[in-house]
């Protein structure tokens, strides 16, 4: 590439929102390149879906967002939601099927999905410059010019900005581009992990780690419940884990990371298949057949549970061991790092996007598309939906402004 090359629109990203911003706005005839900091794209939809990537959900809607975003959400799914995803990558050559309403490859390999999507980039022809840390933006008489830590530089009319956010940095997005939106006046709601595992201070993390059950979990921050799921819980020597905790960490995280909270708490009914009175019932039943107190729940939870709770156990008391199974508390006391989170809550935004197009209300020629934005969804296919979306309409409205 010379010096300085010019392009009606260039894409900071190649990732899931990158790639679609670029494929849209060259099926709208314009030239477009894609900027990425890695050596190759799509890191991040490789590793989605633990490698199976989970692209759509079949219940998409704005109420699976974070309540902030929902109008622009909400906008954007009804110029590009379920139908128009499912449409596009059946035209890109992928096929799928749904379980329990979420959407895989038919491969059930996440390296089908970016497989076609490197296909289309490569039918449309494409650029791609690898390799390419943009450490400055500015604006020009034309538009945007981008220049890299190499000394490579862009020119462009219309600039999209879908670099992602903080979550799994190793991926390609380390939330460097942040401070860009920052520089043209943008406010960043202070991003936090998403989707992350918990840490608590309870002895009996440390016994049970390793062990997983199902339960239900509630999320309890300052004494009002802001979250709650089912699904599988896992104990870590540093706390919880498991698809349940997942589902209720990011109400946990912006209260523990963003507005530092005094009290985060998750409560555990380790027994949802019994209820109180049914577990109290068998409890009373099994003390009054001479059970010993390490026996006592053998069968209703795992043989691990036995030692961890030991001390409740040897009470004997029928009534309190059921309340304590049923409700069991632990304190929260942070959160796991970026390389642990599946997404990033906070970004740019939602209230400075123009919900027509991903427009920047401050900056005309400004777009921005996918987990940058201060948008964030529930696991199932939400977060990665919201990424083709935006950044098909992103792409698109870039390409139709007049350039």
């Amino acid at each position: 590439m010379a010096a300085t090359a010019h392009f009606e629109v260039a894409v900071i990203g190649g990732g899931a929102a990158g790639i679609v911003a670029a494929i849209a706005s060259k099926c709208s005839g314009r030239s477009v390149v894609i900027c990425e900091r890695l050596p190759r794209l799509g890191k991040k939809i490789l590793a989605s879906g633990n490698g199976r990537c989970n692209l759509l959900n079949e219940n998409l809607s704005e109420f699976f967002y974070n309540p902030s975003a929902r109008h622009l959400v909400k906008s954007i799914f009804s110029k590009f939601g379920k139908p128009e995803i499912a449409t596009f990558f059946k035209v890109l050559g992928l096929h799928t099927y749904c379980e329990e309403g979420r959407i895989f490859p038919a491969t059930n390999q996440s390296s089908s999905v970016l497989k076609v999507l490197e296909m289309g980039l490569k039918r449309l022809s494409v650029p791609v410059e690898y390799d390419f840390q943009v450490e400055n933006v500015a604006a020009s008489a034309s538009g945007f010019l981008l220049s890299s830590a190499s000394g490579r530089k862009v020119s462009c009319s219309a600039l999209i900005i879908a670099s992602g956010g903080k979550s799994y940095p190793a991926l390609g997005s380390d939330g460097s581009c942040y401070k860009f939106a920052g520089e043209f006046g943008h406010a960043i709601t202070a991003p936090v992990p998403a989707a992350v595992p918990l840490t608590a201070k309870d002895p009996i993390c440390h016994i049970l780690q390793g062990q997983k059950i199902f339960a239900s979990a509630k999320a309890v921050v300052d004494g009002n419940t802001v979250g709650e799921a089912d699904g599988e819980v896992l104990f870590t020597k540093y706390g919880l884990s498991g698809t349940a905790i997942l589902d209720i960490s990011r109400d946990i995280s912006v209260a523990v990371n963003r507005l530092h909270s005094k009290s985060a708490v998750v409560v555990l009914d380790m027994t949802p298949f019994m209820d109180e009175p049914e577990l109290r019932t068998e409890l009373a039943r099994r003390l009054k057949d001479g059970f010993p107190p390490e026996e006592l729940i053998a069968g209703i939870l795992p043989n691990k549970f036995g030692a961890a709770l030991a001390g409740l156990l040897e009470t004997k008391d029928a009534a309190a061991i059921a309340k304590a199974l049923k409700s069991k508390e632990f304190t929260i006391t942070g959160t796991r790092g970026w390389n642990e989170a599946d997404f990033t809550a906070g970004g740019v935004a939602a209230s400075e996007i123009e919900p027509e197009t991903m427009e920047s209300r401050l900056k005309k020629g400004l777009y921005f598309a996918g987990e940058i934005v201060d948008v964030d969804g529930c696991r199932g296919g939400y977060n990665l939906a919201w990424a083709w979306a935006s950044g098909y309409v992103a792409g698109q409205s870039a390409a139709g402004r007049q350039i």
